[in-house]
């Protein structure tokens, strides 16, 4: 099989460190802890922007200045930049896209409910909808061509991967776009290994695909993503735990342990060089 591309969601937008302490907040923070998930196997790092307090940040010098911290300490990593978000327009999501280039963007492929729900307390503790019409995808993918920037299609429920089809036929989809497989946000696909393997036969022969499985499950999936070859993510934003059942102290903890799972399962790590290679995305900062 092909080397694996391990991905690091370093901190979201939905979770504070009243859940998990080592939640980075700062340009700094965030840095920091993509020094510690780039030493530890990441080739790339997912970022949110946060406002000092913890508060999600759509404010451009925010992003320029996590981009700034996060070469200083790690010179080719893979920055991939959140687009996602709940009542912005497409216009104040894709703002810092065109003055930051990063080298990958998530790209929402439709609309969807999007939820936090206790079964301890019976209740919503987050819920929105979360719209991406085509129109909105074709504003999105075409502000990411226009900067440079991969898509890494974000794909919720099996419809979204069908949504690629009509961009792809528009020419907007370039042929090193990411599918990325979305389990377990409710409103959305439940992570389980059946609904993996249907997702995953329906991305297009040859495209790179990573399972981004939400909560403790995340690990039996990403198992899976090794055996049918694909790659798979990890990190803070999606799960605070390790197989072990500790908490992490760290998205390095969370990319060790995604190393030692990969290694266990017969896959090699790709470096941040060869996973550039093969995602054709050259470091051009």
């Amino acid at each position: 099989m092909k080397k694996l591309i391990l991905s690091a969601a370093l901190t979201g937008a939905a979770t504070n460190r009243s859940h998990c302490p080592a939640i980075p907040y700062t340009p700094v923070e965030i840095a920091e802890e993509g020094k510690r998930a780039v030493d530890a196997g990441a080739s790339i790092l997912h970022i949110h922007a946060r406002e000092d307090n913890g508060v999600p940040s759509w404010r451009t010098e925010v992003f320029e200045e996590i981009k700034k911290e996060v070469r200083k300490r790690c010179p080719k990593v893979i920055i991939n930049f959140s687009t996602g978000a709940i009542g912005l327009s497409k216009e104040e999501r894709m703002k810092h896209i065109p003055v930051t280039t990063p080298d990958i963007a998530a790209f929402n492929m439709g609309s969807m409910n999007y939820a936090i729900y206790s079964k301890r307390a019976k209740q919503f503790y987050f819920e929105g909808l979360f719209e991406n019409t085509f129109g909105t995808m074709q504003y999105v993918v075409k502000t990411m061509n226009e900067a440079g920037t991969t898509p890494e299609m974000e794909c919720f429920d099996c419809g979204h991967i069908r949504n690629v089809e009509p961009l792809r036929d528009m020419g907007l989809i370039p042929d090193n776009a990411v599918y990325s497989l979305v389990m377990g946000v409710l409103g959305g696909i439940p992570a389980s290994t059946e609904n993996l393997i249907h997702q995953i036969k329906a991305v297009p022969a040859g495209a790179h695909w990573q399972c981004i499985a939400i909560s403790r499950k995340q690990w039996q999936l990403a198992a899976v993503a090794c055996t049918m070859g694909g790659s798979f993510r990890v990190g803070l934003e999606d799960n605070f735990y390790l197989p072990n059942n500790e908490m992490a102290k760290s998205n390095g903890e969370c990319v060790e342990w995604g190393v030692k799972l990969a290694h266990m399962m017969g896959r090699e790590i790709a470096s941040i060089d060869e996973a550039r290679e093969m995602l054709k995305m050259p470091l051009r900062d």
